[in-house]
């Protein structure tokens, strides 16, 4: 059986973090992700999705991001019951969240949402990595020779090496 969600989205208001009986630390939150489809003469539609994060990576999610970040998160769709403080019965749908990370989108403090100091960041479980938006993009090693570019726009059989008919494919 499989139960994979994988959503990216806004988060609707600031996560709070709370620590249970425990000692285990956990957030809910809820973000919106638009919809693909907008019909004609209508406004883009979104749906507003629970999300469940323990431990470290509710600890993440509490200090990097805030209300309207954008955030991708990774996990298990999960359903739950519960009683209300007025006795009736509710049920709940939500995903708990096992991985988390920025979508790249990076903004200031002034401007609201989180500040991560240049960094992306990607948090799930006990697992931890780090890459800086400013580092240089990756270049060609020193040792690879410049191949000229090749052009067979004429189309005809002097571009083309002929290929030994061999039973023994590498593929």
């Amino acid at each position: 059986m499989l139960n994979r969600v994988i959503l990216m989205g806004r988060l609707v208001a600031d996560p709070e973090l709370k620590t249970t009986g425990s000692g285990l630390s956990v957030t809910s939150f809820r973000i919106a992700v638009d919809r693909n489809y907008v019909k004609s003469g209508e406004e883009r539609k979104a749906d507003f999705i629970d999300i469940v994060c323990w431990r470290q990576t509710a600890e993440f999610v509490c200090r990097y991001f805030g209300k309207g970040s954008m955030i991708a998160v990774e996990g298990q769709l999960q359903t739950r019951t519960y009683q209300a403080k007025d006795g009736t019965n509710r049920y709940v749908v939500e995903v708990v969240a096992d991985n988390v990370s920025f979508t790249g989108e990076r903004r200031d403090n002034n401007g609201g949402g989180y500040n991560n100091g240049g960094y992306q960041q990607q948090y799930g479980g006990n697992s931890y990595s780090q890459q800086s938006y400013s580092a240089p993009a990756p270049q060609a090693p020193a040792y690879a020779p410049q191949q000229p570019q090749t052009s067979y726009q004429s189309g005809s059989n002097s571009d083309f090496q002929e290929m030994p008919l061999d039973d023994d494919l590498p593929f």
